[in-house]
């Protein structure tokens, strides 16, 4: 069950379940990893398999499901949006994701990245600051049976620390300096990706590693996300 989370307190704990009979996407999702994902040079396969599995489709507004599978990021309300497939493939592949690993993500938005790492990892947990789309993500994870993803809404620069360690993070909105919290919640041979500057420029894509305590930062690729929201501003 996807719960979630007030500040902490789960308020909302509901069941479901879902069947891939009858989806009529399956062939939009497989020429989206097809042409968008491995012709740009993403090879794990746990993350291909993961990107043609998740129903990206029902993330989006109902009226936009007709260009949910283009490879392009999609407006989800509140000034936030999807990020492009690409994107989210790229971000899962760099944190080298396994099946007994513990993810938090920073940024739920409709709750599709995490829905992508849920069909890899064993547990996910991710925070959103804006209330309503924590609401929706948590909805639309228990719709679809992610079973092991527990949404919260709260400021994510303090990160979740009653689940600490982590063996990867991802930050999907732009920051102008690498939170300290996430930093220390981020187990020892841990990876976080996050978007790095101002959210009126292009950002930098980060990857950040800790390696015998200590903590080494590589710049990616040039991005553009929406800007890493705190609760006070």
């Amino acid at each position: 069950m996807a719960k979630l989370c007030i500040f902490g307190m789960a308020v909302l704990c509901l069941f479901g379940s879902w069947s891939l009979a009858g989806d009529s996407n399956a062939a939009l999702r497989e020429r989206m990893v097809d042409q968008q994902i491995k012709a740009r040079g993403i090879t794990d396969e746990a993350t291909l398999k993961a990107m043609a599995a998740v129903e990206r489709h029902h993330f989006v507004d109902g009226r936009l499901s007709a260009r949910a599978y283009e490879d392009r990021p999609l407006p989800i309300g509140h000034g936030q949006t999807i990020s492009q497939p690409y994107i989210v493939a790229f971000m899962t592949e760099i944190v080298k994701p396994k099946p007994e690993h513990r993810v938090l993500e920073i940024g739920a938005g409709s709750g599709y990245q995490a829905a992508v790492l849920a069909e890899i990892v064993d547990e996910v947990y991710t925070i959103e600051i804006v209330e309503p789309l924590a609401e929706t993500s948590a909805g639309v994870l228990q719709r679809l049976g992610y079973d092991n993803v527990e949404v919260r809404h709260g400021d994510g620069y303090y990160g979740w620390e009653d689940k600490a360690p982590f063996d990867s993070i991802v930050v999907t909105a732009a920051a102008e300096y690498i939170p300290p919290p996430l930093i220390e919640q981020l187990k020892e041979g841990g990876r976080m990706i996050i978007p790095v500057g101002s959210p009126l420029r292009t950002q930098q894509l980060m990857l950040v590693e800790k390696r015998d305590g200590e903590v080494q930062t590589r710049s990616l690729m040039p991005v553009r996300f929406v800007p890493f929201t705190r609760a006070d501003d």
